[in-house]
C-alpha cells in the first residue's frame, strides 16, 4: 500500500530517500521522494511512502498513537470555529428593534425553536396510576360507597340500594303542603289579572281581588314594580287551583292594602301610612360648578336639572353666575313613617348675590309653569333657551361652503352638534305649524311664538309632536338625528321674524302678564309660604302614626332578626 504526499520543493536534481521520525523520535517508515526533472521544479512532488521491511509490525502500533491527536486536533478546531461564530453573532437580539430585519428574524427563530424545544421536552402531566392500599372486591366497593356522599355531578346518592318489598305500595296521592307564600311582581306593561293568574290564582278570586282593588284605587294606576305578598291555602279539590287566604301591597305611597279570606269570602283592609309633605330646602355657594355644589348639598339629581333648566331662561348659567352667587331651591317632597323618601316637582328656584334676591322663580297654575316674582303683572322680555342640554355651536348663521352640496350658500340658522338621540327641547311656549319631512332639513318642526317669531328644528331622527298641538317652553320635541343634507348628528336651529331667516343667537320673546289682580296676591302669600321653609327641615325624623288596623305579622317575618318574639 502505497499513499500519495504532495510536499513542496525549490530545487532538487536527484532522486534520495529520507527517513521521517515522529514526535517521540521512533523511526516511523522511509519515504522515497520521486521528483520530476528540473524544468518542473516548481511545480508540487508526488510522494509514494512505502512501509520499511523492519517495520512491518509498527503501523498499528503508529496508528493508535497518531489517530487519536488527528481526532482531538479537528474536535478543537470545530470548537474554536463554533465558539468564534457564536461569539460574532448575536442569536438572541432585542426583538422590540430592528423588527424585520435578518438579525430581528435570527432571534426571531430563536425563539422559536427554544420554544419548540421546551414543548418537545415538556413532562406529561398525565395521572399515575398506584395500587390501592387495599384490594377492594364488589362487597367492599358496594359498603364504601352506601357510607360516602357522593357529588352532585355523580347523582348525589347515599345509602344502600334495596329493592322494593311487597310491604312496599305506591301511594294514590301525595299530600301537599297547607299553604304557600310567594312574592309576585308587577311587571312593565303587565296587568294585575295577568299578573294574579301566573301566581297561580283561580279565575273567581282574580275577579273578586280586581273588584276590591279597584273600590281602593285605580287599577291602571298600580306603578310597575310593585310587589305583591301573596299566601295561597289549601284546594277544594284535586286538579283546581289553590284558594287565595291573604293579598298585601302597597297600592300608594300613603296606602297599603290587605286583601284576607274571612268567612268564606275575601275582604278589603286599608292600612293608610302616615307621610311627611315637609318641602326640602337647599342652599349653598354655586363655587366652581353650580351641578356639583348642589349635589353635594344633597339636592337629588332631577331637581337639579329643573333648576337648571328654570335658571336659564332668566340668567346665562356660564356669564350670569359669579362663585360667591348663592343657589336656592325647594322641591316637594315625601317622607313615609315606613322610612321611604320621594323627591317630587321643583317648587322654587332663586339666586341671591351679596345677600339680596337676584331671581325668584315660584311654580304657579294647573300648568306647573315657572313664574318670577319679579315680574308679577308686567310685560317682559326673555332669552330663548338653549334647544339641546350639553350641545355645542358647530357652524354659526352667515353664509358658508356646504359640506355636501360644495359651494358657498347661506346658512340660514345655527348648527348644535349632539350625540345621536338627544333631545330636542322648544325654546319658548307656541304651537306647531309644521312636523314633517321638509327637503334637506329632513325630519323638521316649526314652531309660531306670537308677535312674529317662529323656530324651526331640522334633521331630526324622530319627530315627538303633532302638526297642531301646543308646546311649553322646555318640551322635548324631537330627538336629534342627520336626516336631509346632514353630515352627521346635529340640530339645525332656525328663527323667523316676518317669515324671513334672523340670526337665532341672542333672540329675546315678549312675554305677557299672566298673573295679575287677586291672583297676584295668591301668589305671592305662596312665594312666602315657601321661602318660609327651613333649609334641611325635611330631613329630620318622622313621627309614626299606627293606623286603626292592626298589622298582622307574617309568620315568615317573625324569623328575621328583631322579628319578633
Amino acid at each position: 500500500m502505497f499513499r500519495p504526499l504532495k510536499h513542496e520543493r525549490k530545487h532538487e536534481s536527484s532522486d534520495r530517500a529520507e527517513i521521517q521520525y515522529g514526535d517521540e523520535g521512533a523511526q516511523v517508515a522511509p519515504v522515497i521522494h520521486a521528483h520530476a526533472c528540473a524544468a518542473k521544479v516548481r511545480e508540487a512532488s508526488v510522494v509514494l511512502a512505502f512501509p520499511a521491511p523492519f517495520a512491518r509490525a509498527q503501523p498499528a502500533k503508529a496508528e493508535q498513537v497518531q489517530q487519536p491527536a488527528m481526532s482531538l486536533g479537528r474536535f478543537t478546531q470545530y470548537r474554536e470555529a463554533v465558539e468564534t461564530w457564536c461569539a460574532d453573532t448575536d442569536l438572541a437580539p432585542d426583538l422590540a428593534n430592528d423588527i424585520g430585519s435578518r438579525t430581528w428574524l435570527r432571534g426571531l427563530a430563536t425563539m422559536l425553536g427554544l420554544s419548540a424545544a421546551a414543548i418537545v421536552l415538556s413532562p406529561d402531566f398525565s395521572a399515575l396510576e398506584a395500587a390501592t392500599a387495599m384490594p377492594l372486591q364488589t362487597r367492599e366497593r358496594d359498603e364504601f360507597r352506601s357510607q360516602s356522599i357522593a357529588p352532585l355531578a355523580l347523582g348525589a346518592d347515599s345509602g344502600r340500594h334495596m329493592g322494593a318489598t311487597p310491604l312496599v305500595r305506591p301511594l294514590a296521592s301525595v299530600p301537599e303542603r297547607p299553604a304557600i307564600q310567594l312574592v309576585s311582581t308587577l311587571g312593565q306593561g303587565d296587568s294585575l289579572g295577568r299578573m294574579l293568574e301566573r301566581a297561580g290564582l283561580g279565575a273567581g278570586d282574580i275577579a273578586r281581588v280586581s273588584q276590591l282593588v279597584g273600590q281602593a284605587v285605580p287599577v291602571d294606576d298600580i306603578t310597575a314594580g310593585t310587589q305583591f305578598d301573596i299566601t295561597l291555602g289549601k284546594r277544594p279539590a284535586a286538579g283546581v287551583p289553590r284558594v287565595l287566604d291573604s293579598l298585601d301591597f302597597r297600592a300608594r305611597f300613603d296606602l297599603d292594602l290587605s286583601i284576607e279570606r274571612s268567612g268564606g269570602g275575601l275582604a278589603l283592609a286599608r292600612r293608610p301610612i302616615h307621610v311627611d309633605e315637609t318641602p326640602l330646602r337647599i342652599r349653598g355657594t354655586v363655587g366652581s360648578s353650580l351641578y356639583r355644589s348642589a349635589r353635594n348639598a344633597g339636592a337629588p339629581v332631577t331637581a337639579i336639572q329643573s333648576y337648571l333648566r328654570a335658571v336659564d331662561k332668566y340668567l346665562s348659567l356660564e356669564s350670569d353666575l359669579n362663585a360667591k352667587d348663592q343657589f336656592d331651591f325647594v322641591v316637594a317632597y315625601k317622607r313615609s313613617a315606613k322610612g321611604e323618601r320621594q323627591a317630587g316637582d321643583l317648587l322654587y328656584a332663586g339666586v341671591e348675590r351679596a345677600g339680596k334676591p337676584r331671581l325668584q322663580l315660584l311654580r304657579w297654575g294647573k300648568d306647573g309653569e315657572m313664574f318670577s316674582a319679579g315680574a308679577v303683572g308686567q310685560a317682559r322680555s326673555v332669552q330663548i333657551g338653549q334647544p339641546v342640554a350639553g350641545g355645542r355651536i358647530t357652524s354659526p348663521y352667515g353664509a358658508r361652503r356646504h359640506p355636501i352640496l360644495g359651494y358657498v350658500r347661506m346658512h340660514a340658522g345655527i348648527d348644535f352638534g349632539a350625540p345621536y338621540g338627544s333631545p330636542i327641547y322648544a325654546v319658548a311656549d307656541g304651537t306647531v305649524t309644521f312636523a314633517g319631512r321638509h327637503g334637506g332639513h329632513g325630519n323638521y318642526v316649526r314652531l309660531q311664538h306670537g308677535g312674529g317669531l317662529d323656530t324651526g328644528y331640522g334633521h331630526m331622527s324622530r319627530i315627538a309632536v303633532a302638526n297642531g298641538s301646543r308646546v311649553r317652553a322646555g318640551q322635548v320635541i324631537g330627538y336629534v338625528g342627520s336626516t336631509g343634507l346632514s353630515t352627521g348628528p346635529h340640530l339645525h336651529f332656525e328663527a323667523y321674524r316676518g317669515g324671513r331667516t334672523i340670526n337665532p343667537s341672542g333672540i329675546a320673546i315678549v312675554s305677557r302678564p299672566q298673573i295679575d289682580g287677586k291672583e297676584r296676591d295668591a301668589f305671592m302669600a305662596r312665594l312666602r309660604a315657601v321661602l318660609d321653609v327651613a333649609p334641611g327641615a325635611a330631613l329630620g325624623s318622622v313621627a309614626t302614626v299606627h293606623s286603626e288596623v292592626a298589622q298582622d305579622q307574617r309568620e315568615i317575618d317573625k324569623l328575621a332578626p328583631g322579628g319578633g318574639a
